[in-house]
């Protein structure tokens, strides 16, 4: 099986999400698919997938060419996408989820013994001997869980397999077997899309690799072309230009933030100070400890060592609310689950921590609401300006916005403010508000912000210090003002074990 996208563009109003992207991805190689948030890998998997229309080009398949492709229409052409958030039902037993819309019935009942013999045998033929039909999927390591998905779409003929950071929640051993998996299937004839950050999977894995940025594949290798510098390079943009920081923290006597010996399952111990107005990222790359770092300070996570203080007083928060109490606040990366009220409109959204001290008498004042989030909309940038719109209906960019707001309005005590993934979905007109917003609120009023993110650019863009973290742990440390995002890149790759499949000398 081949497949070629020609111009592929997709439009969600005046944001270019795809621009005349073309990729071929033949049978028999394993292609991998680059690019920070945002980028646009994932726009191209939807459309692929049949997830998405795009607004024009063509996808083509075995010389066959379609404007675009529906769900249906995709897996009926042998497409196959696995997402990070796999699909496989946990409370169904391995058979059934490998043979879901497709039961094996003799009049009308299912022949239960007859997909457990066929599982077996679709199981064996990825090596994945060990699992057991009849075990529930929800039992079993993430590992085998990826296995069953890869058996489920191959049993029902897949010929291109899309596997979207297939390896950011495993284990090295479970890592090692998905690599050696997808080269077996690639010598099978099957095409396969690789999307990852990790440089060594690509240098391992890939005949051929490409880089999206702003919705654009802008570079694109064969073979020995394939290089960590070429491919630092082309993810950073290649000019390594150096970045403006924010303006400098204050230098009071007492941190913002004082995290001392941190530790959790998996993390640290870590130590971090945050000064008034300092903002710190911590980078890294998926599964390196960066936002569980933050979720732990924040109360989410159980820590099992360490103290955490805010304006020197000790904040051991066990729960979030504990943490907001203390004056630490949480934007999570994933804002629709985890942060807004999409059904709510954009000023409940905003008040929703502070409207009891808005109110008078246990009664609200959509007055002083209204008033907050005037204030914090015109501050935010924040369009359109419509207190009555639920949150759900505004832009990625401003749902974030909306978050933002609801702990740095003038009524928050907000003192530290954690945020994960702050841009991610987010266009670069929202961005550069997001991050004109953030500096402001570090230099006003003093707040120590701490931002989790993966993209080097990110860190250039918005901090005065870079934390490195792999494996739970800070293992470098960069002034932004004296590096580059170049060099923040090659940082994370040499100390971050993206080598789970490939050891790679070091200099590589």
């Amino acid at each position: 099986m081949s497949v070629t996208v020609h111009g592929l563009t997709k439009r969600y109003g005046a944001t270019l999400a795809l621009d005349e992207v073309t990729l071929s991805i033949p049978g028999g190689e394993v292609h991998a698919l680059l690019g920070h948030n945002g980028a646009g890998k994932s726009t191209l998997i939807k459309c692929l997938g049949g997830g998405i229309a795009p607004t024009s080009g063509d996808i083509e398949i075995d010389g066959t060419t379609v404007g675009a492709l529906s769900p249906r229409e995709s897996i009926a052409a042998g497409v196959a996408v696995i997402y990070q958030h796999l699909s496989v039902i946990d409370n169904l037993t391995v058979a059934e989820n490998l043979f879901i819309g497709q039961e094996r019935t003799r009049v009308g009942i299912v022949r239960r013994g007859e997909q457990r013999r066929l599982a077996r045998a679709a199981l064996a033929t990825i090596g994945a001997h060990g699992i057991d039909p009849d075990m529930r999927v929800g039992a079993l390591p993430i590992g085998q869980r990826q296995m069953v998905e890869i058996a489920k779409v191959l049993q029902r003929d897949a010929r291109l397999l899309i596997l979207d950071e297939p390896t950011a929640a495993l284990s090295r051993d479970e890592a090692a077997r998905l690599g050696e998996l997808v080269r077996e299937l690639a010598g099978r004839g099957i095409a396969i899309l690789y999307v990852t950050h990790l440089l060594g999977e690509v240098l391992k894995l890939a005949d051929q690799a490409t880089v999206m940025r702003n919705g654009r594949t802008v570079w694109s290798a064969r073979g020995a072309e394939i290089t960590r510098a070429s491919l630092v390079g082309a993810i950073s943009d290649g000019h390594g230009a150096t970045h403006e920081p924010p303006a400098p923290p204050r230098s009071d006597d007492t941190p913002a933030l004082a995290v001392r010996g941190l530790a959790a399952p998996g993390l640290g111990p870590i130590d971090l100070t945050v000064a008034p107005g300092e903002i710190v990222a911590c980078y890294g790359l998926i599964g390196s400890g960066r936002t569980r770092f933050l979720n732990t300070i924040f109360g989410r996570l159980p820590r099992t060592a360490g103290t955490v203080s805010v304006d020197g007083m000790p904040r051991d928060a066990t729960s979030p609310r504990q943490a907001l109490r203390g004056g630490i606040a949480l934007v999570p990366g994933d804002r629709a689950r985890e942060g807004l009220f999409a059904a709510l409109s954009a000023v409940d959204n905003t008040v929703v921590e502070a409207s009891a001290r808005l109110g008078r008498g246990g009664f609200r004042s959509p007055r002083a609401e209204r008033g907050v989030f005037d204030r914090v909309a015109t501050w935010l940038a924040l369009r359109p300006h419509a207190p009555a719109l639920p949150a759900g209906r505004f832009s990625g960019g401003n749902q974030q916005k909306i978050l933002l707001g609801r702990w740095v309005n003038d009524s928050a005590r907000t003192r530290v403010i954690l945020l994960d993934d702050p841009t991610q979905g987010v266009d670069v007109g929202a961005r550069k508000d997001i991050y004109d917003a953030v500096k402001r609120l570090a230099a006003d009023r003093g707040i120590g912000v701490v931002v989790a993110t993966n993209e080097p650019e990110e860190v250039m863009d918005l901090a005065h210090r870079a934390l490195v973290f792999s494996r739970g742990a800070v293992v470098g440390e960069h002034v932004v003002a004296e590096t580059t995002a170049d060099r923040l890149l090659a940082a994370v790759h040499r100390t971050t074990p993206d080598t789970r499949i490939l050891d790679l000398p070091e200099g590589l």
